[in-house]
């Protein structure tokens, strides 16, 4: 074991250790193992400062604004109205509207964070209409987006297959190919799961914080300006440019053909056409830009980097390909397949850990002559389901922000979602893909 790799982990814990402690601003536990990274040589400065510029980074600022537009119209009382009248002050129906819309969205948005973005601002008025904090429902909202990304054959959920057969002709194991169901088939029943533990039991264990929102990233204890109605120009242009941010969004690879429009752009020049047209003054857009929070998102990519730049996550994984291989039970590997990957997650992007993972399932399997098809979509979801840090995926900084959640407040949160997630995903998957016919 290098030293510098050593290093990375002393600081990683270090920086963990002092998110759970709670003592010291997430901020500035973030960038100060950011510094630490680049001074001990397990980050290039180069590299530390791309993710000031990252793009996701970009897209949570932007989507802040875009947000906070919409909410600044007379749509979200509206809708909120709405849904009050049909839930008749019942919670549990409130949150199964919110989820079964954002399950349905994250099928054709491959963002979990754009997903929460457009949903959050609605449920944060139905919140305040409803008397009830935003941290009850934030982390429910924001795990139903992430854990059934892209698990139904639909928008982006159309290309899993073919990148996991790209996987496995890399790896030269073309014996079994995944169908284009196949993703559905495995993750079908986590989805039912999921969206039974956000609608009925999720708020039930959520913390009861004070938190205000207007749009804006106020401070704690104040209470949200009321400021009067916008023009009816304003007004009809905060729902077309918010609507039309989503469209751009969902029929994104078709606008790509056509143009050269990225996520984080078409999230940004929803933003500056908040502020252009009127519906955001510029102050206004400015205080909704949490700054505390895109710097813990920061200080989490940096993290995530030079973990993967360390090499931790081939160490690791190979030495789960060997564990794997001397156990006969094909629970038992599915269940250290789905477990690790699904833990290094919480600490490194989840893209960076399926692409170390998921070729050493399949040279594990090759070698054992099993069928890797049931392997490797489980080492895929264990990835998508990770949300209990901020270190997870870009969403989780975004729930943080809006819920006021603490890193111990994430964590609690997500221990019996995630062993309910483990269970269920490994005993279908193993029984539905054996590994051995």
């Amino acid at each position: 074991m290098s030293s510098t790799l050593v290093i990375c982990l002393v600081i990683s814990v270090l920086a963990v250790i002092s998110y759970v402690w709670g003592k010291i601003p997430m901020a500035l536990t973030a960038v100060v193992s950011l510094a630490a990274f680049v001074l001990f040589g397990c980050l290039s400065p180069e590299d530390a400062l791309t993710y000031f510029g990252n793009a996701n980074g970009i897209m949570i600022m932007s989507m802040f604004v875009v947000a906070a537009g919409l909410q600044r119209t007379q749509f979200v009382k509206k809708v909120a109205n709405s849904v009050n009248s049909f839930a008749k002050g019942s919670i549990t129906k409130v949150m199964f509207g919110y989820v079964i819309v954002s399950v349905i969205l994250s099928q054709f948005i491959q963002s979990p964070m754009i997903v929460f973005g457009i949903m959050a601002p609605m449920m944060i008025e139905t919140c305040k209409s409803m008397n009830v904090s935003p941290s009850k429902v934030m982390f429910p909202l924001g795990v139903s987006a992430i854990a059934t990304c892209s698990a139904f054959p639909l928008g982006s959920g159309a290309t899993v297959a073919a990148e996991l057969n790209g996987y496995l002709s890399a790896s030269e194991y073309t014996d079994f190919q995944v169908g284009l169901t196949d993703p559905m088939k495995a993750r079908f029943p986590l989805v039912i799961v999921c969206i039974i533990w956000c609608v009925f039991f999720a708020y039930r264990f959520a913390p009861d914080h004070k938190v205000e929102h207007s749009g804006e990233a106020l401070g704690k204890g104040r209470k949200p300006e009321e400021k009067p109605a916008l023009k009816p120009f304003q007004e009809v242009a905060g729902y077309v440019i918010f609507f039309a941010v989503t469209l751009a969004l969902l029929f994104q690879k078709q606008i790509n053909s056509v143009l050269t429009a990225p996520t984080w752009l078409i999230c940004f020049i929803g933003a500056v056409m908040m502020v252009v047209c009127g519906v955001l003054e510029g102050r206004e857009a400015l205080k909704t830009l949490n700054l505390s929070m895109y710097l813990l998102f920061v200080g989490a990519m940096a993290m995530s980097g030079a973990l993967a730049s360390s090499g931790a996550g081939e160490i690791i994984g190979n030495a789960i390909a060997g564990v794997a291989q001397s156990v006969g039970n094909p629970y038992i590997i599915g269940l250290v397949f789905f477990l690790v990957p699904f833990l290094m997650t919480q600490v490194m992007q989840n893209r960076g850990v399926m692409m170390i993972f998921i070729p050493i399932a399949i040279q594990a399997c090759k070698s054992m002559g099993a069928n890797p098809v049931g392997i490797i979509i489980m080492v895929q979801a264990a990835c998508l389901t990770a949300f209990m840090t901020p270190m997870a995926t870009p969403a989780v900084p975004m729930i943080m922000a809006e819920g006021d959640y603490s890193f111990t407040d994430m964590v609690k949160q997500s221990l019996i979602p995630a062993v309910l997630f483990c269970v269920v995903t490994v005993l279908w998957t193993m029984t539905a893909f054996p590994l051995f016919a």
